[in-house]
């Protein structure tokens, strides 16, 4: 799982009852689970007077009464995501949804993680993004796990816009695996990334402890002798990143006026033990396998057609 410490946690879940207290929908049946919101969200007022929403977890249509999600299930053909498959290895699949393509999935999808967001302010305008979600696939279907966001043309360079693995899937290193997969589409892109700001604490914790592991395991296998331009290059994490992760794990001494990379296998040791290693059982978290990606960018995907002739 994601290397959280309980203390952590714990204070992040009473920040979250003390903010809940504005919140307007209770609590959602999704799939097989029942799961208590944490925020506000902007569903149409005439859903926010129930206690619970019932949501097909398909298409995420929410509705009021569990009836009607009975009478929907038997005839909603869905049983994965809308968009194509870009990931697949094990039970799980990644799913690239066009937000202009497929504009109700995606608000569908923003009301439902905004329960779950505190700084979320995306919900109707999702044209300009793509939707990356992640489920685990099993008899009868693909069942929702997270997603992120990613706007599909960002000047600023951020490689990820909003974050979320939903409750009952928490704390078993997916957001880390959804973190891999922003930084393996802009290796592809030939980019360096950044998630935008402001991060939510969950969000911010997995994204620490992702960049330890990524920059660590680098340095392990350099020996050290890596210089922070190259690590950017090879990880596509952007510099500032990975500055303020060195710096968090004592790697990082600042000397004549520029950041030199301080490590000794002592060090190493150390920051390992910092940053928690990851993944339980002292294997490394689940990441991105690039060989099961299949995803290349929009451009080099177009270049590969000859255009057709308007009408």
């Amino acid at each position: 799982g994601d290397a959280l410490t309980d203390p952590s946690v714990a204070a992040l879940e009473k920040e979250h009852e003390e903010i809940t207290k504005v919140k307007n929908v209770g609590a959602i049946e999704v799939g097989r689970y029942l799961v208590e919101t944490w925020y506000f969200s902007p569903y149409p007022d005439e859903y926010c007077k129930v206690d619970r929403l019932y949501i097909c977890e398909f298409c995420l249509k929410y509705m009021r009464h569990r009836k009607t999600l009975r009478r929907h299930q038997a005839k909603c053909g869905r049983r994965h995501p809308p968009g194509r498959e870009v990931y697949r290895h094990e039970n799980l699949t990644l799913w690239e949804v066009d937000g202009k393509a497929n504009k109700l999935y995606c608000q569908n999808l923003c009301l439902l993680s905004k329960l779950f967001l505190d700084h979320k302010t995306l919900y109707y305008d999702v044209d300009p993004f793509l939707f990356y979600v992640l489920c685990e696939v099993d008899d009868e279907g693909a069942h929702l796990v997270g997603y992120f966001s990613k706007e599909k043309h960002s000047p600023e360079e951020y490689n990820l816009a909003c974050i979320l693995t939903f409750p009952p899937y928490q704390r078993k290193g997916y957001g880390k695996l959804l973190i891999s997969f922003s930084y393996e589409l802009s290796k592809r892109e030939g980019k360096v990334g950044s998630p935008e700001k402001p991060l939510s604490d969950l969000g911010k914790l997995s994204y620490r402890s992702y960049w330890s592991h990524v920059l660590l395991s680098l340095l392990r296998e350099r020996r050290g002798n890596v210089s922070v331009k190259d690590m950017s290059r090879i990880t596509a994490i952007k510099m500032e990143d990975i500055i303020s992760t060195l710096q968090s794990l004592n790697l990082i001494k600042y000397w004549k006026g520029q950041h030199v990379i301080a490590v000794s296998q002592a060090a190493l040791a150390a920051a390992g033990a910092t940053a928690g290693g990851g993944g339980g059982g002292g294997r490394g978290p689940r990441l991105c396998l690039p060989e099961y990606l299949k995803w290349e960018p929009p451009a080099a995907a177009g270049a590969a057609k000859p255009k057709t002739a308007k009408k």
